[in-house]
């Protein structure tokens, strides 16, 4: 695969974790996220995979009639064979959050998996 196509494939798997039927599918969740997944979410929260697959169904952009991300300016950058840096912005609800996401993919079989994602509020202009 080449360093287009992997970052075109990360930037796929990152919007099916943003959208309504990626955020409420444990299933699809589970297969997205890497077994050492950390995140720091806007709040500040640290979050390992267990507790973020457990809330994922319930947070805010799982409802198909509630608030969903909206993303922008993703881009992707290839670091290294197997690892792939993201970044964008969204917007959910009226707030705005800067996202950096690390995905990385040890082998075919595992495909890419989100290794790490931090998301950092915006103020208000």
């Amino acid at each position: 695969m080449n360093m287009e196509s992997s970052v075109a494939e990360v930037i796929r798997r990152e919007l099916q974790l943003l959208s309504p039927a990626g955020r409420s599918s444990g299933a699809l969740a589970d297969r997205l996220l890497d077994p050492e997944f950390v995140e720091v979410g806007a709040s500040g929260r640290r979050w390992d995979r267990r507790s973020m697959l457990s809330a994922l169904p319930v947070m805010q952009g799982a409802a198909d009639d509630g608030p969903q991300y909206v993303p922008s300016e993703m881009t992707g950058t290839v670091l290294a064979p197997g690892i792939v840096h993201l970044t964008f912005e969204t917007m959910i609800d009226g707030r705005r959050a800067r996202r950096s996401s690390i995905w990385r993919k040890p082998d075919e079989e595992s495909g890419w998996r989100m290794y790490y994602h931090q998301a950092t509020p915006v103020p208000d202009a």
